[in-house]
C-alpha cells in the first residue's frame, strides 16, 4: 500500500512472497537485528491468501539485479485484503478497513455487491469468510466508503 499506492505514509512491515523461505527469513532477522527493525518485519503471512488468479505487476516499483518487485493489481489487492478482513481493536493489532476504503474508492466501486463480487472473481465463493461480508455491508451502510 505504501510503495505501490502511496496510500499511506508507514506501515509495521512488509507483506512477501519470497523463495528460499527459510534462507530469507534468516537473512530478514539478521537484517531487522542490524537495522533497529522490529521482529517479523518482513513476512509472508499474504502467503495464505494467494489466489489461483494471481495478477501482479512491477508498476513503479524499484527492480534489482536479484530481487524482483511486484505488487498484486488493485482489484486483487482489494479481494486479498478483503479475504483477511483484520479489524484491529488493539495498538498492535492492524486493521485491513483503511485499506479496504482506500481500494474500493480507488476501483470506483458504489455497492458491497460489486466489492462482494470482485472477491469472487479471485476466490471460491465457498472459501469468502462471513466476516468479509458483513465488513463491506457494514462500510456502505455505515457510509464510510
Amino acid at each position: 500500500m505504501v510503495l505501490a499506492f502511496a496510500a499511506r505514509v508507514s506501515t509495521k512491515d512488509v507483506g512477501a512472497l519470497f523463495q528460499p523461505a527459510q534462507l530469507i527469513r534468516d537473512l530478514a532477522r539478521r537484517i531487522g537485528e542490524d537495522q533497529g527493525l522490529p521482529d517479523h518485519w518482513l513476512n509472508d503471512g499474504v502467503k495464505g491468501y494467494v489466489s489461483s488468479r494471481h495478477e501482479v505487476l512491477e508498476g513503479n516499483l524499484p527492480q534489482f539485479a536479484n530481487l524482483r518487485l511486484t505488487m498484486p493489481v488493485p482489484e486483487y489487492l482489494l479481494a486479498m485484503k478483503c479475504m483477511a478482513a483484520r479489524l484491529g481493536g488493539t495498538t498492535d493489532e492492524q486493521s485491513d478497513v483503511p485499506d479496504i476504503r482506500f481500494l474500493i474508492r480507488r476501483l470506483g466501486l458504489n455497492t458491497a455487491r460489486e466489492v462482494l463480487d470482485l472477491v469472487g472473481q479471485y476466490y471460491p465463493a465457498n472459501r469468502i469468510p462471513v466476516k468479509t461480508q458483513y465488513l463491506v455491508e457494514g462500510l456502505f451502510e455505515e457510509g464510510k466508503i
